[in-house]
């Protein structure tokens, strides 16, 4: 009974060796290189596409921020000029 265990745990192992010994062959075969390189190639282009994206959002962001600065100073000169307005006619109070 313990040598059938034995020849088992053997036979796994050296399954195992011989799918290792495989893997690393086809792993390193010209096929794979191929395609681990356009893989690559691919990865790159997304890279650069996502980049672009990044570029133009971060743009737009930079419009929007200095868009909404010239608003708020407007704002605060509109405000400023109704204030002084507001104290010249002495109706500050009122």
């Amino acid at each position: 009974m313990m040598d059938i265990f034995k020849m088992e745990r053997l036979g796994i192992f050296v399954g195992g060796v011989l799918f290792g010994t495989a893997g690393v062959k086809l792993l390193s075969s010209k096929d794979a290189k191929k395609v681990y390189t356009n893989c690559a190639a691919a990865a790159l282009r997304v890279k650069d596409c996502v980049m672009e994206v990044v570029t133009t959002v971060q743009e737009n962001a930079e419009d929007v921020l200095a868009e909404a600065k010239v608003i708020n100073e407007e704002r605060y000169a509109k405000e400023a000029e109704a204030m002084e307005e507001d104290s010249a006619c002495g109706c500050e109070g009122a």
